[in-house]
């Protein structure tokens, strides 16, 4: 299976030729409650100075969503996150899926879990990428498969860092318990490993109370989605977010400056999702915001760069 994963690596990077690599120059600057921006590029992953580059899915905007090709273009594009959406397979195996149901992004019906690891693997993911993106599609693409927790673990080690939502742990039973055997078993767990090497987060706070209750070394973060109201977290309710996590994910469209300031001043980082368009991105930086989940992990780099040219 590792032959096969790298096998398809080899042949997608031949194909695609080197991306090019992004200067990380450090420009630190310190966030207080005028809302100055954080530009740091190369401190502590959950420094209130670091500004972390999310790949969304991996470079989903460039290749086919939650595939080792698409987490791959994401570290050549700079990001300093692999983000991994987890479903579970009927036989206990965590996968690298968005969805609860296969449709979307496969040519079969039906739910994650009532599928084996064995049918899972089997099922193509890539092709609609094709299909859709005409002027990125790759004959690659149409051979991908899922990939699985442990073999995205295997392929990037620890030289990558992760941001793993648990996706609808209530239709899951022992997923937490899971990912931490997982983890666990690709030491990446434990006194030695980075703070923030691995982030969790998820919409569902007692999978979260869950990991805190096992393992209270992983850094949490708390997913809020507003849809089309404005963001708005009470006094009270920010200081039950900081008894568990460390920071939120909010939908980028619901955000205001005033609501970023606040949290920010609470000692919460804000990672906003998902972040395509450059006068979004760049409003969001301006705004203080620690972070951005994107598809687009280069044009945020460059964005970054941007900005961090205008303020020397």
């Amino acid at each position: 299976m590792k032959i096969r994963i790298f096998i398809v690596l080899l042949i997608f990077l031949a194909s695609c030729g080197h991306i090019g690599e992004t200067s990380t120059e450090v420009v630190t600057e310190k966030y207080n409650q005028a809302g100055e921006v954080a530009l740091d590029r190369d401190g502590a992953l959950l420094s209130e100075t670091r500004f972390l580059n999310i790949a969304h899915r991996g470079a989903s905007g460039h290749a086919p969503e939650h595939t080792l090709v698409s987490y791959q273009m994401g570290e050549e594009m700079n990001a300093d996150y692999i983000e991994v959406d987890l479903q579970m397979t009927n036989d206990g195996t965590l996968v690298a899926l968005h969805d609860e149901d296969i449709s979307r992004t496969s040519g079969k019906e039906g739910a994650v879990k009532d599928f084996d690891i064995d049918e899972i693997k089997a099922i193509e993911v890539g092709s609609w990428f094709n299909e859709e993106n005409p002027d990125l599609a790759k004959p690659i693409f149409n051979q991908i498969e899922v990939p699985t927790l442990d073999e995205v673990l295997e392929t990037f080690g620890h030289d990558a860092n992760y941001y793993i939502e648990t996706k609808s742990p209530e239709i899951y039973p022992g997923m937490v318990e899971e990912l931490l055997e997982v983890l666990h078993r690709h030491e990446l767990i434990g006194e030695d490993i980075p703070e923030g090497q691995v982030i969790i987060q998820s919409f569902d706070k007692s999978s979260l109370l869950e990991v805190k209750d096992h393992e209270p070394s992983i850094p949490l973060i708390k997913l809020l989605n507003y849809r089309d109201e404005e963001a708005v977290l009470s006094e009270e309710e920010l200081d039950e977010i900081k008894g568990y996590a460390v920071g939120i994910g909010v939908n980028h469209a619901s955000l205001t400056k005033e609501f970023v300031e606040k949290v920010r001043r609470e000692g919460l980082l804000i990672h906003p999702y998902t972040v395509n368009e450059k006068d979004d991105m760049e409003r969001l930086i301006s705004w203080g915001v620690t972070g951005i989940f994107t598809d687009y992990p280069d044009r945020l780099e460059t964005m970054l760069e941007n900005y961090r040219s205008r303020e020397d």
